[in-house]
């Protein structure tokens, strides 16, 4: 190129091409999170239209309106943040892809959201407050209104901080909140919230218990034995088994209310029966799939990679099938409470507003579902598919043995605890494992205690966040939703 004034002028045009390109580029990167929202608000729009279309514009149908608006605000965040716990393990994993997960998380949960949901949801959140106590059904709809909307923030909140929450339990803080400031702390029934509060504890550390025997037997039996793979061959098949029947027990319990009710003893017994015959079926599959493989660990993850994306899978349509309508049960009785003129504990879903929570959700896992997918599945602790296999289980047999118990367990705090199970057991094996190395080798030098830190397998800021969030979530929901409530009431009540 010429040094003279037009090799000048090319230089300063190639500068100019350059810095124009460089803010192309950074104009793309700011604005990919503002598609996510765009996305968002359009379909909250297209909620209130449709609600408009069902109910007609009217003065007495705007509370309707703006509620289902809301509703479909609260569905996008529970995909943002809840069905994180069910394919986070998968994808951690690599047992699935990001696009995978997504793809698998949004069909399940739609489809046991309309297949599978409940026909009737308890409105005040699982009987929190008694709905005698109230004044009159306008104090009523606002309060499951300021419900809604504090639940909502409260989850959009924690996703942004990266802390999977239960929304279900965002849900009862918001209901009791605002219970408590339209009626009174006498209209809470208090020994509910007691149960409520100890399954904050009771949850995770059974999710993690669970999983953490899982993974003991799974190294006792297959990773430690000198034939890995002759091992594998007689146990991998009863896992399957025990995953098919802990899944089918778990969807006649959970998520086969709107076709049948079954009971505990009929549940297991469907559960001893699907378990049984998947066994049969998964022997000669297991065995061909392990001919020719090499006698080490990493041999193992590819006969745990399809029942744990099956997993994955069962658990996100339990999870459409019971969690979506305590997510809709504010919205489902302004509908009720507007359309019939009286409120009441119990009311059905109609299919457009379980529609709204089923869309809702999967919206909000497509657009904002990666960042708490990557937490739950590789920053809290390392996966691999057998490690993730046992969390997945462990959330189906907790929920079970809760149901047992009657206790109300949060799927979440059970999912997370799973992961934090898994992680804890392995260091307490890895201490003791450098323990009787260390007795067998005196000589061995001793590890330092910032080094010991560092080799820690649980992340522990990652823990304390979550646990902070957990802790906290009912409070702050609660708090957020009478101070919503008050607000609301002091404009049109």
């Amino acid at each position: 190129m010429s040094s003279g004034p037009a090799g000048n002028q090319w230089r300063t045009l190639d500068k100019d091409l350059n810095r124009i390109a460089r803010v192309e580029y950074a104009t793309q990167y700011v604005s990919r999170p503002m598609v996510g929202i765009g996305v968002s608000l359009t379909f909250i729009l297209l909620t209130a239209l449709g609600a408009a279309l069902v109910f007609g514009v009217q003065p007495t149908s705007y509370i309707v309106i703006a509620a289902a608006a809301v509703g479909a605000y609260m569905a996008i965040n529970i995909g943002a943040n809840d069905v994180a716990n069910n394919m986070g393990p998968a994808v951690g994993a690599n047992a699935l892809t990001m696009g995978g997960a997504i793809a698998i998380a949004a069909l399940c949960e739609t489809a046991g959201a309309l297949l599978a949901g409940g026909d009737v949801v308890s409105t005040i959140s699982k009987g929190i407050i008694d709905p005698d106590s109230v004044a009159n059904r306008d104090i009523f709809i606002w309060a499951m209104m300021a419900a809604l909307i504090s639940s909502a923030l409260w989850v959009n909140l924690a996703t942004w901080l990266g802390a999977p929450v239960s929304t279900t339990h965002s849900v009862v803080g918001g209901v009791m909140g605002a219970g408590i400031a339209a009626a009174g702390f006498a209209a809470v029934n208090w020994p509910n919230m007691g149960a409520i509060a100890a399954s904050w504890v009771i949850s995770p550390l059974l999710g993690g218990l669970v999983a953490a025997l899982f993974l003991a037997f799974i190294k006792h039996r297959i990773i430690y034995r000198d034939d890995k793979i002759a091992a594998a061959r007689v146990w991998v098949p009863v896992l399957i088994g025990i995953m098919a029947g802990t899944f089918a027990t778990y969807l006649a319990l959970k998520g086969l209310s709107r076709i049948i009710e079954i009971g505990m003893g009929p549940a297991l017994l469907i559960g001893l029966v699907v378990g049984a015959v998947c066994y049969a079926a998964a022997t000669p599959l297991v065995r061909r799939q392990s001919e020719g493989l090499e006698n080490r660990k990493r041999s193992l993850k590819t006969l745990f990679g399809l029942p744990l994306v099956i997993s994955a899978g069962l658990l996100s349509f339990a999870h459409g099938a019971n969690d979506v309508a305590n997510a809709v049960g504010p919205l489902a009785a302004i509908v009720h409470a507007e359309e019939f003129g009286e409120f009441a504990g119990k009311v059905a879903i109609p299919t457009w507003v379980m529609v709204i929570g089923a869309f809702g959700i999967s919206f909000g896992l497509v657009l904002f579902g990666p960042k708490l997918i990557r937490m739950v599945g590789s920053q809290i602790t390392k996966l691999n598919p057998m490690r993730a296999y046992c969390v997945a289980l462990s959330a189906a047999i907790t929920v079970i043995i809760a149901s047992w118990l009657g206790l109300p367990v949060s799927s979440t705090h059970i999912a997370v605890g799973g992961v934090f199970g898994v992680g804890f057991f392995r260091e307490w094996h890895e201490e003791r494992r450098s323990s009787g190395r260390k007795l067998s080798n005196p000589e061995q030098t001793r590890i330092a205690p910032s080094e010991r830190r560092r080799r820690k397998l649980v992340r522990r800021s990652h823990f304390m966040t979550i646990v902070a969030a957990w802790v906290i979530t009912v409070p702050a929901a609660a708090a957020l939703s009478a101070a919503i409530f008050l607000g609301l009431s002091a404009v049109f009540v």
